[in-house]
C-alpha cells in the first residue's frame, strides 16, 4: 500500500514564507513584548551602562576642580601603582577569600535545606521553616551586623556556649582575630541568604514529575537514594546556570557587612576591593586609581563568568550564553 505525503504549505505574507522572514519581523510580531522590556532596558543603560564613560579618568591624573579633558593623561599609571602596592594585594587577597567561601556556603546549605524541606509531608511545619529562614533575607545588614556582634561578642552566646561544652576554656577573640573573619563572614551571609536562596531550587523540585519517584520507590529506594539518583540530577542544570552567574560575581565578595565589621584590629583581613576604591575615592581623593580598582574588578568578574560558561558548555552541561 502507497502511505499518502503529507504536504506541508508554507504560510506566506506578500509572497514571502515565515522562515525567510528575519529579526525584524519577529520583533514586529512580540511588539507588546518588547514595549513590555523598555522601562528595564532603560534603567540598565542609565544606572550600568551610561556611567562607563567615566572610567576614562582611570588612565588620567583626574582633578574634579579641572575641566574632564584638560586633565593629564597618564596611561596605565594608576594600574601600576595599584599593583604595587601591598594593600590592595591583600583587597584582592581578602575579596577571592570571602566571596570563595560565600560561593561555596551559598550552594552547598540552600541545596541541603532546599532537600530537606522538600521531603517534609507536613505543610504547616514546611511553610512555618521557610517563613522563618527567609526572613533574615529582609533585615538590613546594620541589624544583622549588630546581632552578630552580640552573638560572637566575648560574653556572647557562643562563648558561653563553647564553654559550658567545655570546648573553650576561655571566651575566644571572634570579632578581634583576623583569622576568624573570613569564616565570621560566611556564617552570617549563610544565616541571612540560605533561606532566601532555597526558593529557587525548591521551585525547580515541584517541576519533577512525580513518576519518577514512585517508580524508584516501587524499585525498593529510600529518601536518600531519591534524592542523589532523581531530585539532584533534575535540578542539575538550575544550579549550573546559579553557579555561572555566581562566579560572575566572585568578586562582589560584599561591602556592608566587611564595612561595619572591618575594625582596625582586622583591617587586614577585611578591608575589599570595594572598601579599597571607597577609601582612595571618597576619603582621599584620589578617584582615578579608585576607578582603576573598580575596572580591574569588573574586567576580572567577566572573565571569570566567561571562562566559567565556556567550561560548563565544553561539560555539556547547562549555560548562560
Amino acid at each position: 500500500m502507497r502511505t499518502a505525503k503529507a504536504t506541508t504549505y508554507p504560510e506566506k505574507n506578500g509572497g514571502i514564507t515565515l522562515q525567510h522572514k528575519g529579526f525584524w519581523y519577529k520583533l514586529w510580531q512580540q511588539k507588546q513584548l518588547m514595549w513590555m522590556s523598555v522601562p528595564m532596558l532603560l534603567y540598565v543603560f542609565l544606572f550600568n551602562y551610561f556611567p562607563l564613560w567615566g572610567w576614562i579618568t582611570a588612565f588620567m591624573d583626574y582633578n574634579p576642580s579641572v575641566p574632564l579633558f584638560q586633565n593629564e593623561w597618564v596611561g596605565l599609571k594608576n594600574f601600576t601603582w595599584l599593583f604595587g602596592r601591598a594593600e590592595f594585594l591583600r583587597s584582592i587577597r581578602n575579596t577571592f577569600a570571602m566571596a570563595a567561601i560565600n560561593l561555596v556556603f551559598g550552594f552547598v546549605f540552600p541545596i541541603l535545606l532546599a532537600l530537606f524541606l522538600n521531603e517534609i509531608k507536613n505543610m504547616r511545619f514546611k511553610r512555618t521553616v521557610q517563613t522563618v529562614t527567609y526572613l533574615p533575607h529582609f533585615l538590613s545588614w546594620v541589624i544583622v551586623v549588630g546581632i552578630a556582634q552580640t552573638i560572637f561578642a566575648s560574653d556572647g552566646a557562643v562563648n558561653q556556649m563553647l564553654m559550658a561544652l567545655g570546648i573553650a576554656d576561655q571566651p575566644i577573640f571572634f570579632l578581634g582575630e583576623g583569622k576568624y573573619f573570613w569564616w565570621l563572614v560566611g556564617v552570617i551571609n549563610v544565616w541571612k541568604e540560605c533561606g532566601w536562596n532555597t526558593i529557587i531550587y525548591l521551585s525547580a523540585m515541584s517541576s519533577i514529575d512525580p513518576a519518577l519517584y514512585e517508580a524508584a520507590e516501587i524499585d525498593g529506594a529510600g529518601r536518600f537514594k531519591k534524592m542523589l539518583n532523581i531530585t539532584l540530577p533534575c535540578i542539575k542544570s538550575t544550579f549550573m546556570v546559579l553557579l555561572i552567574m555566581n562566579i560572575g560575581h566572585l568578586m562582589e565578595a560584599g561591602f556592608e557587612i566587611q564595612y561595619l565589621m572591618g575594625q582596625n584590629m582586622v583591617m587586614d583581613w577585611s578591608q575589599t576591593i570595594d572598601i579599597f576604591a571607597l577609601k582612595y575615592g571618597i576619603t582621599k581623593g584620589q578617584y582615578s586609581r579608585a576607578i582603576a580598582a573598580g575596572i580591574f574588578k569588573s574586567v576580572v568578574s567577566i572573565t571569570l563568568m566567561l571562562a566559567a560558561n565556556i567550561t560548563a558548555k565544553r561539560f555539556g552541561e547547562d549555560t548562560l550564553l
